[in-house]
């Protein structure tokens, strides 16, 4: 039993200056597993251990997918760790052989969660919806279901449940994306709306969104060229643009 603090500060450097320079890394499996399984910012971090016992030593563990879904929920847009997760996400779910009822089920879950997403993560997280669907063409019902959203009385998608089969999302369809192709901001708006058309072949290259931050967005918002827009076409009468406005008749102008 580690404080949560510890638990964080050995997990960041396990895979890097712990598991590399041990005779057996199988002996940190136990350890590893029961991390992943405590949740939140300490699962998430677990990731990059596990990730390199089961790449590189191995490890079977049967229940992973399905406690990786789990991981999502809508902390994930927000912790300091969103690009880390996010980077071994990819990795995950690259393979071509993972089921489709499974890509479908994070595709739908991550889709949902974007709703309440800021700018910067949707900026990042839309490409790597766009790529899951590049990777897996099969998961294309649900952007191409015919009488999608404007026909369903309800999502057949079970947000709550746990387990990726019963989720029932390869029956609904992408109707979060379709609400963020009217997102106040543009970029967004505009990323949501590739889906709309026939995706490229080639994946979108997402490690320069990873860290992506509301500062970088809001400055380069803030550098972008104005263009002189004409906002009025009338000559202003009064404090408030009419002429008869009670308040035009104790102030002026002058």
């Amino acid at each position: 039993q580690l404080p949560t603090g510890l638990y964080k500060k050995v997990l960041v450097i396990l895979h890097d200056c712990i598991l590399p320079y041990m005779n057996e890394p199988t002996l940190m499996i136990d350890f590893l597993t029961v991390a992943y399984g405590i949740g939140g910012a300490i699962s998430l971090l677990a990731l990059n251990g596990l990730f390199i016992l089961i790449h590189q030593h191995n490890l079977e563990y049967p229940d992973f997918y399905k406690k990786l879904y789990s991981l999502l929920d809508p902390s994930i847009y927000h912790v300091k760790y969103r690009a880390r997760f996010f980077h071994l996400l990819d990795l995950f779910l690259s393979s071509s052989h993972l089921p489709v009822y499974l890509v479908a089920a994070f595709i739908k879950r991550l889709s949902r969660l974007a709703l309440t997403a800021p700018p910067e993560a949707l900026l990042m997280v839309l490409p790597f919806i766009c790529n899951l669907f590049r990777r897996h063409p099969a998961c294309n019902v649900l952007v191409h279901r015919p009488n999608g959203p404007e026909d369903m009385s309800e999502d057949p998608y079970i947000m709550e449940e746990e387990e990726p089969s019963k989720s029932r999302a390869l029956e609904s369809c992408l109707w979060e994306i379709q609400s963020l192709q009217n997102h106040y901001h543009p970029d967004v708006a505009k990323a949501a709306a590739v889906l709309n058309q026939s995706l490229s072949e080639i994946e979108d290259d997402i490690s320069g969104l990873l860290e992506l931050s509301a500062y970088e967005l809001f400055d380069k918002e803030v550098k972008k060229k104005a263009i002189d827009v004409p906002l009025e076409f009338e000559q202003v009468r009064g404090l408030f643009g009419k002429k008869n406005d009670i308040f035009a008749e104790h102030f002026t102008l002058d």
